[in-house]
């Protein structure tokens, strides 16, 4: 597969359902997300909404119409930290290491910065080794560590924390 065959966009309402499966499937690993499973469709289906309704950067990764990826940046809201987005993404496994974070990283990181966003920050387990080289390539620091911070099925991982200055 080349990288012609996975276009980056906008997400959009005729996503939703795909980028359920996708964000319910990398839950499942068990390895990567703070959650086990998806939220149920309705609420996916509010938040995508949401995002569009106040234009937060949300891109998915898609080939046709099946979401392979995806990347957003969530303004923070409290006074202080408006200049503060926070980072999500996820890719499914078959997609993995082929750039596709990357792009959407990118493309997402462009929209923030011209939504008024400067800061990036980010949440990513010390285990996730591959993200943690992604983020820094693109620059991200790391600004410090909560240890022991998730114990699940009986091991625990620290999470740390990064940021971007854009």
């Amino acid at each position: 597969m080349s990288q012609g065959d996975v276009r980056i966009v906008p997400i959009s309402e005729e996503y939703i359902e795909s980028f359920h499966k996708c964000l319910d499937s990398v839950a499942r690993e068990r390895q990567y997300l703070g959650f086990v499973e998806a939220p149920p469709l309705e609420s996916t289906h509010e938040f995508v909404l949401s995002n569009i309704s106040k234009e937060i950067p949300q891109y998915v990764a898609v080939i046709g119409r099946t979401v392979v990826g995806w990347c957003d940046i969530s303004p923070i809201t409290l006074e202080g930290f408006t200049h503060c987005g926070s980072l999500g993404m996820g890719v499914l496994l078959g997609y993995r290491g082929k750039g596709y974070g990357k792009r959407l990283m990118e493309t997402t990181i462009f929209a923030a910065k011209e939504s008024g966003i400067e800061r990036v920050e980010l949440e990513v387990y010390a285990s996730n080794i591959p993200a943690i080289k992604l983020y820094e390539k693109r620059g991200f620091v790391h600004e410090g560590v909560k240890k022991n911070a998730r114990k699940l099925d009986g091991q625990y991982d620290d999470v740390l924390l990064m940021a971007l200055f854009i």
